[in-house]
Parts: structure tokens; sequence; C-alpha cells
């Protein structure tokens, strides 16, 4: 499973490099986030791109499971 860790960026860099990782390989992803903005905005991204998000809070950060 490919994950991407976009811990500092502040949106919409989650989400398009989301997006961009989904393109790249549409079987799931698991996405680092380190802010609530960015957990609500990727998690709206993949409710809407046909993904069943879970999301895993570890320490400071989310840890957003895409998959189909």
């Amino acid at each position: 499973m490919n994950k991407i860790d976009t811990s500092g960026m502040s949106c919409p860099q989650p989400v398009l490099m989301t997006k961009k990782a989904l393109e790249k390989d549409p079987n799931g992803l698991d996405i680092i986030v380190d802010n609530n903005t960015a957990r609500e905005n990727v998690e709206r991204f993949l409710n809407h791109s046909g993904y069943n998000p879970s999301i895993e809070e570890d320490g400071e950060v989310f840890i957003i499971k895409a998959r189909k």
C-alpha cells in the first residue's frame, strides 16, 4: 500500500497530493496529515471520489486510509 506524508503542509496541498497519488494507483493509499483542516478536506475529497476513508489518530498525526 502506498503512503504519503503531508505533515507540515497547508491546504490545498494535502488534497492535491492525495489526488495525484490516487491517479497513479487508485487501489488505495495511506495519507498522513497533522492538522484537522487537512484531515477534514482529505476525508471530504475521498468521500466524493468514491473511497471509504477510515481515520486513525497516532500521536500528533492522523493516518487516513483510503480504500474502495
